[in-house]
């Protein structure tokens, strides 16, 4: 390599670098607020305490109310795994019967179902609570559970149908050749080959759900049943005055998880399937 190729990979390396820092540094401003008191937090904008106060996790996780952090985190994965497990099982079979099967008013049922990803989600705010509310599901976990069971993800569901059509119907033939029904060349060939999309599925719900503020603010009014969103919230308004670092401490126990769930996924986010499908 020539000086100057030298000299420009420098100059990228370094450039990469300081962009990488800019958008880490929230995050490690927020691990260094974990140990700091608050009129250091509040003081200035380093990384790393002048004075590090410790327990700031142990005091955050137990609370200073009726319910610890450990409650909210047990509601939030009762919240979250039924509904990432039943959108990816939803998701899947309307996939599967989009992009394989023909019947009527399929291409009407698929361009409505595209055409609910336009709606801001503020508009079906209203209707919906109204509709929960006669149903009685208000304060309990069911306005997230049954809309992914019923395939509510147009999101989702268009993402599996796109993924399902890329591989070879080549795969379906050969089954039937075998004596295979639609159920079975679904489970046993095409499943198989669908890791990468259901695992991206997996992920995107996992993170959007677990981070969810909004909907949960507005279906959940018990504290008892509270996740980790409007715990953290909630520990806010206990008292006009508390401890900044628990907060931070508990925010970032608090997207572990995801991140657990995210690095867990990684190798199925760059690995791909071979365009025969015929791989594995």
């Amino acid at each position: 390599m020539t000086n100057k190729q030298i000299a420009g990979k420098a100059v990228s390396y370094a450039f990469l670098i300081i962009l990488a820092y800019i958008m880490v540094y929230p995050l490690l401003w927020v691990v260094g607020a974990s140990f700091k008191s608050n009129a250091e937090i509040f003081g200035n904008i380093s990384l790393i305490p002048k004075e590090p106060v410790f327990g700031a996790f142990k005091a955050g996780w137990v609370g200073t109310g009726q319910y610890g952090f450990s409650t909210f985190m047990l509601n939030t994965f009762m919240l979250v795994v039924p509904t990432v497990f039943f959108t990816v099982f939803s998701a899947t079979l309307i996939g599967y019967g989009f992009a394989r099967f023909e019947f009527p008013f399929k291409r009407a049922l698929f361009a409505i179902m595209l055409s609910t990803l336009m709606l801001p989600a503020t508009v079906i705010i209203i209707p919906r609570y109204i509709f929960f509310r006669h149903l009685g599901w208000l304060d309990s976990y069911l306005p997230f559970i049954v809309p992914a069971l019923l395939g509510c993800f147009p999101f989702f569901n268009f993402m599996m149908v796109q993924f399902i059509r890329g591989l070879p119907l080549e795969i379906d033939e050969s089954g039937k050749l075998d004596g295979c029904n639609s159920f079975t060349i679904l489970t046993r060939l095409l499943l198989p080959l669908c890791k990468s999309a259901m695992f991206s599925v997996i992920v995107f719900q996992f993170v959007w759900t677990w981070n969810d503020f909004l909907n949960v603010l507005i279906y959940i009014s018990s504290v008892a049943k509270y996740p980790v969103a409007l715990g953290l919230r909630m520990t806010m308004d206990i008292s006009t005055e508390f401890d900044w670092n628990q907060i931070m401490a508990m925010s970032l126990v608090c997207i572990l998880p995801p991140v657990l769930v995210f690095f867990g996924a990684q190798k199925y986010f760059v690995t791909g399937i071979s365009t025969t499908g015929m791989k594995g």
